[in-house]
């Protein structure tokens, strides 16, 4: 139930409209609903509250869940919410989602899987998404898509890290024109800091597990990023392209920046 559907509910039982038992009735399962396997049992209680909370439906991590569960998980928040997210989704789940909720689209580079009836922009400004090279874009696509399913304006800088710094320059004026940015590095990760200095809106790093041995699975950017030393760069966990996303969205929300 979104905010504005709960305002009309309430007026309607202050205007005698509706009774105190048919608004609970209608809020039966509002904040939390469980689902139960074939076999009754629990795995999954969804947390219906979370828009009127956030602003956007619980999002859901498709990863070590059978399809049949993220089918049964999307169909049911799908009934109640207009956009969907499932972040690590494999195709057997998308399979299984599209079986029940036809209009499903994933994004095989990012495995996200979404549903979008609401188109409305939400954001204030623009969301620039920039990743360092090629091999980045899993994690840049999902904040990309993160950022576009919760109602925002984006834009996507790809393959522009410091080893060709000509190339980051090349999008100055849309990295300036953006209210919020997300960078995403692997390697020494240092797009994000030089980002950090040209501009001055926040800037959500993503350290990414690409690069050799010494780079320990992207534990070398998350340490060099943390250590940044431009004070608007803040950072995620290593590939959390979907947690950068998310952030910048709220961000981009607040019409007083």
């Amino acid at each position: 139930m979104t905010r504005d559907e709960l305002k009309s509910l309430l007026l309607a039982v202050r205007q005698g409209d509706c009774s105190p038992d048919e608004a609970l009735t209608q809020l039966a399962g509002w904040p939390a609903e469980t689902l139960t396997d074939a076999n009754g049992e629990p795995f999954a209680t969804l947390d219906h509250g979370r828009t009127l909370r956030q602003g956007f439906p619980e999002v859901v991590y498709g990863a070590s869940k059978t399809p049949e569960q993220v089918a049964t998980i999307v169909a049911r928040l799908s009934a109640r919410h207009p956009n969907i997210l499932v972040t690590r989704a494999s195709e057997a789940a998308y399979r299984a989602v599209t079986a029940v909720v036809p209009e499903a689209q994933w994004d095989a580079l990012s495995q996200a899987l979404t549903i979008r009836r609401d188109a409305t922009r939400y954001g204030a400004g623009l969301i620039a998404v920039a990743c360092a090279g090629t091999t980045d874009l899993p994690a840049a696509r999902e904040a990309l898509i993160t950022c576009e399913i919760m109602g925002n304006e984006t834009v996507l800088i790809p393959d522009v890290g410091v080893a060709g710094l000509h190339r980051l320059l090349r999008h100055l004026d849309t990295l300036r024109q953006a209210r919020v940015i997300v960078c995403v590095a692997g390697l020494e990760a240092a797009l994000a800091s030089v980002v950090g200095g040209l501009v001055a809106a926040p800037v959500i790093a993503v350290p990414t597990s690409v690069g050799y041995g010494a780079a320990f699975g992207g534990l070398a950017a998350l340490l060099g990023l943390l250590n940044s030393c431009a004070p608007n760069v803040t950072v995620v966990n290593i590939d959390n392209g979907f947690g950068a996303g998310y952030v910048a969205a709220l961000i981009n929300r607040q019409a007083g920046l």
